[in-house]
């Protein structure tokens, strides 16, 4: 078996995308739009905080789970490919975290 990978969920998503809403959770999401399913993604950010807090793998484990396929979710929405996640991640890590934070304009 080969290893489950983000590109994995992300074609999952597109896929699950095009279903009908009665009959798939992205579809039903992708259809209420960007507003309800970035609510959703915050729900499950909230819920990993609280998981990690807690100290319990299992349910750090799951809620993380949920959490990028939301966030995937979002993503889809918006148009944005993962490898514009990823590529943005790799330009980072030619900086430490505090300079790449130091260098963003302020608001």
């Amino acid at each position: 078996m080969s290893e489950f990978t983000l590109s994995d969920l992300e074609k999952i998503v597109a896929a699950r995308a095009e279903a009908s809403p009665d009959e798939s959770w992205t579809a039903k999401l992708v259809a209420a739009g960007q507003t309800r399913a970035a609510k959703k993604l915050g729900e499950e950010a909230v819920e990993t905080v609280i998981a990690a807090i807690g100290q319990e793998r299992k349910e750090l484990v799951c809620e993380s789970a949920d959490l990028l396929y939301h966030l995937m979710v979002v993503l889809k929405i918006a148009d944005i490919p993962l490898q514009d996640v990823l590529d943005e991640l790799g330009r980072r890590t030619g900086q430490s975290g505090l300079q790449e934070k130091a260098g963003r304009p302020k608001s």
